[in-house]
C-alpha cells in the first residue's frame, strides 16, 4: 500500500491501542473536558505513558486539544474533542454499529449512545 494513501495514513494513528477509546472517553458524559486523571481513572489498564502518548499524538493530528488553566494552583490540564474529533465520533458510532449487526457487539451496547454509556 502506498504510504500517501488516505487510509494507510489515517490508520497509522486511529489504529493504534487504546486510540479509540480514549476519543470515545472523551465524548462520554456531560462534561466536554475531561482531565488526564480522569481519563486514566476511566481507561482501565492504560499506562500512563501510552495515555500521555496518545494524547499527544491525538492533539498533533488535531482531534484533541488541550487545555491549561494556570490562573490558580494546581496547575488544570483539560482535554476535549475539536471539531475534528467530534465530528470522527461518527466513525466509532459506524463501528459499533457494523458490530452490532455482525453480532460482534454485546448486549449492552445495543440500545444504547456511547455518550451515556457507563461501562
Amino acid at each position: 500500500m502506498n504510504r500517501k494513501c488516505t487510509v494507510f495514513k489515517t490508520a497509522r494513528f486511529i489504529g493504534k491501542r487504546w486510540t479509540l477509546l480514549i476519543l470515545l472517553e472523551l465524548y462520554k458524559g456531560k462534561s466536554r473536558r475531561k482531565r488526564y486523571s480522569e481519563l486514566k481513572e476511566r481507561l482501565i489498564n492504560i499506562t500512563p505513558k501510552i495515555l500521555s502518548t496518545r494524547l499527544k499524538e491525538l492533539e498533533k493530528e488535531g482531534l484533541v486539544e488541550k487545555r491549561i488553566t494556570a490562573d490558580k494552583f494546581p496547575i488544570k490540564s483539560e482535554y476535549s474533542l475539536t471539531a475534528s474529533g467530534r465530528d470522527f465520533i461518527s466513525v466509532i458510532r459506524g463501528i459499533k454499529k457494523w458490530a452490532l449487526k455482525w453480532d460482534k457487539g454485546s448486549v449492552i451496547c445495543e440500545n444504547r449512545d456511547c455518550k451515556h454509556c457507563e461501562f
